[in-house]
């Protein structure tokens, strides 16, 4: 008997729920472990009560150009990692590890060397999170630690900031 190891049956677990997200591009699911029980799940999708991007037709970063990982404030959705992150209390998720898995909305086909971006990144790091790993191919992942995160500081310098 072959059984699957516990990162990718918490992955699988992971690619399961970006079937609910509504996003045109990107779907990510997200899952939070602590102590081998999942805490908390999320998808990509609007804030409760909006429209998603799927009932509308289009995607406005898309329909800009705006290419990935940039302008986030011009998305509709709330990220899947947010939408983890704020499903749990953070009592829960100290030392806990983040589960990711990616694919394009267009092909179904899982993006390897996914990220969360600089406001994910910010949001694992203050919910307490200790590792995330996050699905390359159906068998392979990468694993980061919170740590890195927070070595890897993301603030933009004064002089690189623009005007919108």
């Amino acid at each position: 008997m072959n059984r699957r190891d516990k990162n990718n049956y918490y992955l699988d677990i992971a690619q399961t729920v970006l079937e609910r997200g509504t996003c045109l591009r990107r779907n990510v699911g997200a899952i939070i472990v602590n102590n081998d029980v999942i805490i908390s799940t999320g998808y990509a999708g609007a804030p409760r009560g909006r429209a998603n991007c799927s009932d509308l037709g289009e995607c406005r970063r898309e329909k800009l150009g705006v290419p990935r990982g940039q302008r986030y404030e011009l998305c509709r959705s709330v990220h899947a990692e947010a939408n983890a992150i704020i499903a749990a209390s953070r009592e829960e998720m100290i030392g806990s590890t983040l589960y990711l898995a990616m694919v394009d909305a267009k092909t179904g086909e899982l993006i390897p060397d996914a990220s969360p971006c600089n406001m994910c990144r910010r949001m694992i790091i203050n919910a307490g999170i200790e590792r995330v790993i996050i699905r390359n191919t159906p068998d392979t992942y990468t694993v980061h630690n919170v740590s890195d995160y927070v070595e890897q500081d993301d603030t933009v310098p004064e002089e690189q900031l623009s005007v919108y």
